[in-house]
């Protein structure tokens, strides 16, 4: 009460004494204009000077006189300015050096232009302020009234600032008091009034913000105070119901703060009103927060296919695809009604279940089941034609049986190398298989891999294509700790690959490139490329980007699957890049220590 009644004089009178002085102001600069107005005789006295076209000084002469005989206390300064901006008089004894020289002033440049220009502004010089008339002189004889000049008058307006200060101060002086005295007798009344509910307001305060300690002492028997009695009853209540409250929150989210499976509750209608951070993070989900409020048809994509309707009649089970771009999420949703003991329905609890890596060993198994089934299935097929035909007659003919079993032994030997390729495999995803690491000098154990290639070049006297290898490879030792006979395993894979899609003549290009803690190898060959659509699955297993090709050259599709699990268990890692009709380069990086060798002659030994 005392705070509105203060404000309220205290407004009341600051826009009341605001008024009066802004009011108080404007009419004293209106008066000081018209004090300072000149007279028409000497308006026109200075035209016809400015007019004249004769003796120049003799003019300026003239107007001096002609500022001097205007007798106005009130003007600090008189000048006359020609049309062409040329000060010509000045009332100012001090500043007859600007007499002749060109005025600076942007104001008086428009009022001579005939442009809009502030005809009474204000100006601060030397610390002052001065009310500044600025009036053009028009010569009235000629026919288009043309501008000759203009005369500047200045008036020294701190006395009439002086003056108003002193009347504003006499005024807020005044209005200090009232306000001082109002204030007083505001408080007094208000504390009369406002002293026991305020004591409620307090305690009804700490009570929202937690604190339900101490009593409201009852002072009377009327309203207020049965309202304080009963804020006490109120809190008391209030504590013991927060505690319960508090102590069973602090549970639940324990239990389900650390679930590994998501849980969702709603409303009745279908509105989430509490997610744990599991199921945040399996729904892909900003934050819990984000969700709040937010339909769970929506929340879970279901939408399309299920209504609220559907969710409340009954418990059900939903497989959801919540998968994106390089994560794979599935899951297994789970709904169950929440209900009163008079069977209304308050809402639902959905509990989602993380089925990811299980759907995805169970899509590897029937993958795999059905690519090893489909691969062994063509040689058998045709080892089982070939036995068929020689037993229908063909062993008799000893050129045509000579044939048939070669290819019998062909097949055969493909099913040995498949089932040899899958043996170690299952080896190295159990981790049994045998790696015996070692410091090599990468740069000659890749030399000494690609010469053996060079040597079948030379040795084959009617080879199927022709090919060369350019080598990119520096002679600095590079040390790098791996299983030689499982690294030249790998080389072996990418550079028969090269050579098996690079066309007749082409370049197999291999490079070795050293960023001190890894180094890169790179095997590329003048092929066919790779479609972009399979550059990510070429190292999985059994996948053949031509797969007639791949199995007529007797390829297992096991290769870079291998290749991949070895270069991996190395610590490194294997990628391609590659260009529809312009080939494909294999990339190995492996990691290392740089080693400062004193006598590398002991390592190589």
């Amino acid at each position: 009460m005392a705070l509105v009644f203060t404000l309220t004089l205290l407004v009341t009178l600051e826009v009341v004494g605001a008024f009066f002085v802004k009011q108080l102001e404007r009419q004293s600069l209106d008066t000081v204009k018209s004090q300072i107005a000149l007279k028409p005789y000497a308006t026109d006295t200075l035209t016809a000077e400015l007019v004249k076209s004769d003796d120049y000084d003799k003019i300026n002469e003239e107007i001096y006189k002609t500022l001097n005989s205007i007798n106005n206390p009130t003007i600090s300064e008189i000048s006359v300015v020609d049309a062409n901006g040329v000060i010509r008089g000045t009332s100012d004894v001090n500043a007859q050096e600007t007499i002749n020289r060109k005025t600076t002033d942007s104001n008086i440049k428009a009022a001579l232009s005939g442009n809009k220009y502030n005809k009474s502004p204000i100006e601060e010089s030397n610390d002052k302020r001065y009310q500044v008339v600025v009036k053009p002189l028009v010569n009235a004889q000629s026919t288009d009234n043309r501008i000759v000049g203009v005369v500047v008058v200045r008036a020294n307006l701190e006395p009439t600032y002086k003056s108003l200060n002193n009347i504003a101060l006499i005024f807020f002086s005044a209005a200090f008091l009232a306000v001082l005295l109002g204030v007083i007798m505001s408080i007094i009344i208000s504390q009369s009034l406002a002293q026991p509910i305020t004591e409620i307001n307090d305690r009804t305060l700490r009570i929202a913000q937690g604190d339900y300690t101490g009593e409201i002492q009852v002072r009377s028997n009327d309203e207020i105070g049965q309202l304080a009695e009963n804020v006490n009853i109120l809190a008391l209540r209030i504590e013991e119901t927060t505690n319960s409250i508090d102590f069973e929150r602090r549970r639940l989210d324990s239990v389900l703060e650390y679930m590994t499976d998501g849980v969702i509750a709603t409303d009745r209608r279908g509105n989430i009103n509490m997610i744990n951070t599991t199921a945040v993070h399996d729904l892909n989900l900003k934050d819990g927060n984000s969700a709040i409020g937010e339909s769970i048809l929506d929340v879970l994509h279901i939408e399309e296919n299920q209504t609220l309707r559907d969710l409340l009649e009954g418990s059900q089970e939903l497989f959801l695809d919540f998968s994106t771009n390089g994560r794979d999420m599935y899951l297994q949703a789970y709904f169950s009604l929440i209900q009163r003991s008079s069977g209304f329905v308050s809402g639902i609890v959905i509990v989602l279940h993380d089925v990811t890596e299980q759907y995805r060993v169970d899509e590897e198994r029937r993958q795999f089941v059905s690519n090893v089934s489909h691969e062994l299935r063509t040689p058998l097929t045709s080892v089982n034609s070939y036995v068929d035909a020689l037993q229908d007659g063909a062993i008799d003919d000893p050129e045509l049986a000579r044939n048939f079993l070669g290819v019998l032994q062909d097949e055969t030997s493909r099913m040995i190398r498949m089932i040899n390729d899958l043996l170690e495999l299952s080896r190295m995803d159990s981790g049994t298989m045998a790696v015996d690491n070692e410091f090599v000098n990468i740069s000659e154990l890749f030399n000494y891999i690609l010469n053996r290639f060079d040597m079948i070049i030379a040795n084959d006297d009617a080879p199927e294509k022709t090919y060369s290898i350019h080598r990119e490879i520096p002679k600095s030792g590079i040390w790098v700790e791996l299983d030689p006979s499982k690294f030249t395993q790998v080389i072996d894979n990418l550079m028969n690959n090269a050579i098996k899609y690079s066309p007749d003549g082409g370049v197999i290009t291999t490079r070795l490139v050293d960023k001190q803690k890894e180094v890169i190898l790179s095997i590329t060959d003048q092929g066919l490329g790779i479609p972009a659509k399979d550059v990510d699955h070429v190292f999985d297993r059994f996948f053949r980007v031509d797969k007639a090709r791949s199995r007529a050259q007797g390829g297992t599709g096991l290769g870079l699957a291998i290749s991949k699990e070895i270069v991996e268990r190395f610590g490194g890692r294997i990628w391609v890049e590659s260009i529809e009709g312009k080939g494909s380069t294999f990339y190995i990086a492996l990691p290392y220590e740089p080693y400062e060798l004193e006598d590398e002659d002991d390592w190589n030994d």
